[in-house]
């Protein structure tokens, strides 16, 4: 996700585990990281790679240097949607970051991605369009559900059809390298349980803010769900980051006006932190 940052149906494909083949540890060769802004580490410094920006700080770099493996290519841009692992990101026609599988080749023993969070809005920024559409639409409806009212169905659609794509992308993943073992990390805790405690935080309606989180649930299954059906092992970003939520005193996530630097709506340098032990504690480090 540029700004701020899948997926049901068609999960029936189901391929070999990576790890089952694995003849290399995973992350002791080559190491590969996938994904968008989440995975990027957009605004968290020290940011390169132009309107990608990855932070020398984002989570795949803190697993890197936690395995040192034989080398590590990150791959991961902001704005990255599902469509982003085969597709090249442009922006006004200009090359942005090209196929994210290009990146992997057969002697690939770890991969990393998160993806997904992008295809809920219409355009690169993700959950951050669908934010700041919620704050828009409070002003009409101050007490009652006027976000959730109008996107209806609509989001989880969004991502019903970015299921096919990513189960897709695995699958390609898995035939450009066998031996690999695959990660794919969900969402850490953008939102709270409790949407009271957003209150003077956040100009969306408590009714929304847990409609919201709820799609913020949905994306997370159906990541996992989409995971776990390719073969691909799935971590959960979500729990070791609850209380650390965009809202909370400390915070971990960003909200919507950053006092740390990162995005909107984004893991600053704790929550990349936070997502890097968590998938080093499923790689058993």
């Amino acid at each position: 996700m540029t700004g701020a940052a899948l997926l049901a149906s068609a999960l029936t494909v189901t391929t070999t585990p990576a790890s089952a083949h694995a003849a290399t540890p995973a992350g002791t060769g080559k190491y590969v990281a996938l994904g968008d802004s989440y995975a990027a580490g957009a605004g968290v410094p020290a940011q390169s790679a132009g309107l990608c920006l990855r932070s020398d700080r984002n989570y795949g770099h803190l697993v890197a240097a936690a395995l040192s493996p034989s080398s590590y290519v990150d791959k991961t841009c902001a704005g990255a949607k599902v469509g982003a692992l085969t597709t090249a990101q442009t922006d006004l026609g200009i090359v942005v970051n090209g196929p994210q599988l290009d990146a992997v080749t057969p002697d690939t023993s770890l991969v990393t991605l998160t993806l997904g969070g992008n295809n809920l809005g219409t355009s690169d920024v993700g959950f951050v369009d669908v934010v700041v559409a919620c704050s828009a639409l409070s002003l009409t409806n101050p007490f009652e559900t006027p976000c959730r009212n109008f996107y209806g169905d609509m989001l989880s659609k969004r991502l019903d059809s970015a299921a096919a794509q990513l189960t897709d992308g695995l699958r390609k993943l898995s035939a450009k390298a066998p031996k690999a073992k695959v990660v794919v990390v969900g969402y850490p805790a953008v939102l709270p349980d409790d949407p009271t405690t957003c209150f003077g935080k956040m100009p969306v309606t408590t009714g929304d803010l847990r409609f919201l989180r709820s799609v913020m649930g949905e994306l997370n299954e159906k990541v996992e769900r989409t995971a776990t059906a390719a073969g691909a092992t799935y971590v959960d970003t979500l729990a070791p980051t609850k209380g650390h939520d965009s809202c909370s005193a400390s915070r971990w996530i960003e909200g919507l006006l950053p006092t740390s630097p990162a995005a909107p709506l984004h893991p600053n340098a704790k929550g990349e932190r936070a997502m890097a032990d968590a998938v080093l504690r499923a790689l058993g480090r």
